[in-house]
């Protein structure tokens, strides 16, 4: 019985990674597939990095965050940029192209 614990923990912790894995790899992959089907003149017209420079960050940033690469996953520090240059990218550049626009649509 004493040995349960510590068995049970390990598989709530793998339990727990995996689910943020997979909601950082959507929350990327969705900032990724957004920045490749904008208009490159729009990017400079909101004051932000040009498309291209978008896109290289968010890929980097995705393939940094998966566990393959020996970098650490989600909990490490190149996962935690990752996320966090993809919220950047959806709520303040995905905001301004969508206002630069007409303001309507899904995206």
């Amino acid at each position: 019985m004493a040995y349960a614990a510590p068995i049970f923990a390990y598989e709530v912790r793998y339990v727990i990674e995996l689910i943020l894995l997979v909601f950082a790899l959507v929350i990327e992959g969705v900032a990724l597939v957004h920045a490749i089907t904008q208009r490159s003149d729009a990017f400079p017209a909101i004051g932000t990095l040009p498309k291209g420079g978008w896109i290289a960050i968010l890929a980097v940033c995705l393939l940094l965050t998966l566990p393959f690469f020996g970098f650490g996953g989600v909990l490490s520090i190149f996962g935690l940029v990752g996320i966090a240059a993809a919220l950047i990218y959806l709520l303040d550049v995905r905001v301004g192209l969508r206002d630069l626009h007409d303001g309507k649509g899904f995206w």
